[in-house]
């Protein structure tokens, strides 16, 4: 069973993330290696904080499952937690990413890139496909998206799904296909690691940076 860990924003989104436990303990997703991220000294270098996380947090887990809701982008953990994710570590490799948009968001639109994805997880879709080319539709489709997930959804050396929640909720095997296949991409993926890491949080409410 592929080993996957869990990315969210704690205060929003705890629901969903029980909800995975339950799939993964109950139905045999995924194998659930999340565990607490504590407090990181902001102040150390970007290349010592991604280090921490990648060895001593997502330890030997194959994928990272991003929980999508509409603050997310702006946490500077999971932010931290996705960018260690696309390197490899001194102990631990690179992790294959799944992102799995929440009903809260504004989304509109899922994102393909998995060997049979469309005929495994859409199979009942009868719509038109369309792909994107330019920053801006991806921004504009995905207006909750953490903008280093855009880069990457961009990227042909990439393979990263974003899935709707309605298609995993109540469907674990649907989970469990995405899981597997996103461990086998993560392998190869090359991940564009240009967007320097978050350093703060961020209020939309203030519209002001927070720690």
């Amino acid at each position: 069973m592929t080993s996957a860990f869990v990315s969210y924003h704690h205060d929003n989104d705890q629901y969903y993330r029980e909800h995975l436990a339950y799939l993964s303990q109950y139905h045999g997703a995924f194998e659930d290696g999340s565990v607490e991220v504590g407090d990181i000294d902001d102040d150390l270098p970007s290349e010592t904080i991604r280090r921490i996380i990648r060895d001593q947090y997502l330890r030997d887990t194959e994928v990272t499952i991003l929980l999508c809701g509409t603050e997310t982008r702006f946490r500077k953990h999971i932010d931290w937690e996705l960018k260690s994710s696309m390197i490899d570590g001194q102990v631990n490799k690179k992790s294959g990413i799944l992102v799995i948009d929440l009903p809260t968001t504004a989304a509109t639109s899922w994102h393909c890139s998995l060997p049979s994805e469309k005929d495994v997880i859409y199979g009942d879709y009868r719509g038109s496909w369309t792909s994107l080319s330019h920053k801006s539709e991806y921004q504009s489709r995905y207006p909750d998206m953490p903008s280093r997930i855009i880069d990457n959804l961009m990227s042909n050396t990439v393979a990263m799904s974003v899935v709707p929640w309605s298609r995993i909720e109540n469907q674990p095997e649907n989970l469990k296909w995405l899981v597997d296949a996103t461990a086998v991409a993560g392998r190869t993926n090359q991940y564009d690691l240009s967007l320097p890491m978050r350093r703060k949080n961020y209020n939309p409410q203030s519209d002001l940076e927070i720690c």
